[in-house]
């Protein structure tokens, strides 16, 4: 693994792994040891308000951010590549059944089903596949309004953290393109000799766990009780939890659950679908 920066230090692309033979995309700079986050190199530092505490603004990836799921459609990518075999699709297929249906499932599991197709594969060479992914088909997904609110909270002097179950490559190229501060993805475990496995390393950040590893991760850039979640925007029923924290909760283009309590707990409502708030 590469030495890893603390995240109030700021060091040479060679010394941080930001460089050419990076892990991440070239721009994209690690600021946790344990593999939470990635930040701008020089991001703009968020201003605290009156209590001296950063406000962060918080938003989901998938559905929220950009139409779709992008585990989804990386899926299909491999499969029309043929870069995963049958067995492995219908596997992957069932397991979205489960989950269409609400029934628990092991999230780990089927992100280790997709990374099948890298198992061996240099963390750098599959990290600038998932680039290139991005670039032809997640990018021109970006809602306009996700863009919008997120450049009004940077404005504002907020700190944008985006907090998704999808693979940490693909968040990454996002962050050179989209007006993400910081973002906490799921990474993939990387073996000695610097290869992908298919085993997650911690846990997927999914559903309560989007909690956690922000609390965690604002904790060590910003200091404990010297920031506070002061918006959070997901789609999901699995991002109740996450929105739950925040001081203004905001549900964009919401399934019919979140809807639910969307409307029971009085969060906000964003319609973020054709580019309208």
């Amino acid at each position: 693994m590469p030495i890893v920066p603390k995240p109030s230090v700021l060091v040479p692309d060679e010394e941080c792994g930001c460089g050419a033979a990076a892990r991440l995309p070239e721009g994209i700079c690690r600021v946790t040891p344990a593999a939470l986050g990635a930040e701008r190199l020089l991001p703009a530092q968020p201003v605290r308000d009156g209590s001296g505490k950063v406000q962060v603004a918080a938003f989901d990836f998938d559905g929220t951010c950009i139409r779709g799921n992008s585990p989804v459609l990386l899926v299909r990518h491999l499969a029309r590549r043929r870069m995963l075999k049958p067995s492995v699709i219908a596997r992957i297929m069932g397991w979205g059944a489960c989950y269409k249906a609400r029934l628990p499932q092991n999230e780990s599991w089927v992100r280790g089903l997709v990374f099948r197709a890298f198992v061996g594969q240099p963390a750098a060479e599959v990290n600038r596949f998932l680039r290139d992914f991005y670039d032809r088909f997640i990018d021109e997904r970006f809602r306009p309004d996700a863009e919008a609110a997120m450049l009004a909270h940077e404005e504002a002097g907020h700190a944008v953290v985006c907090v998704s179950a999808t693979f940490e490559p693909i968040v990454a190229a996002a962050m050179q393109r989209r007006p993400i501060q910081y973002a906490i993805a799921t990474r993939m475990k990387v073996d000695f000799q610097g290869n992908y496995t298919d085993k997650v390393e911690g846990l997927p950040i999914e559903g309560s766990q989007k909690v956690q590893v922000l609390s965690q991760f604002c904790d060590e850039r910003f200091g404990e009780g010297r920031w506070e979640l002061a918006w959070a925007y997901g789609d999901h029923h699995s991002d109740r939890a996450l929105l739950a924290a925040a001081a203004h909760p905001c549900a964009v283009t919401p399934d019919r659950p979140l809807t639910r309590t969307a409307n029971a707990e009085g969060y906000e409502i964003l319609d973020w679908r054709q580019g309208r708030k």
